[in-house]
């Protein structure tokens, strides 16, 4: 089993930053793809960025130039900085991993970011 729980979330006010965190931990023998969703109330989940075990990376149109997502294979952590935030970046924020030989995906419970205008 394997376990992904994220951290960082908060109140910021618009044009502030934040970083978040989600670590993985459990049976892993491999970390494939690791990914950024997001909710906003009433909405759709959101892919926001994604980022391969080489560091290949892919963002949302509306987060390009402002977040960044990176990981540490060492420690089975993918990171998300998010700068300029934006009202419209208030959303719950999931982190998702692909693990193992058949990449099933696993899911963080998801941590609260809420930008003040």
């Amino acid at each position: 089993q394997v376990q992904l729980v994220e951290s960082g979330g908060g109140l910021v006010q618009a044009g502030g930053s934040l970083r978040l965190s989600c670590a993985a931990s459990g049976s892993i023998f491999r970390i494939d793809a690791m990914t950024w969703y997001r909710q906003a109330p009433g909405k759709q989940r959101e892919l926001v960025a994604a980022i391969t075990p080489v560091g290949s990376t892919n963002y949302a149109e509306s987060v390009k130039g402002r977040f960044t997502i990176s990981r540490d294979n060492a420690k089975n952590t993918v990171y998300l900085q998010m700068n300029s935030l934006k009202p419209e970046d208030t959303a719950v924020y999931y982190c998702s991993a692909h693990v193992g030989i058949i990449k099933r995906e696993y899911w963080g419970q998801g941590t609260q970011v809420t930008v003040s205008s």
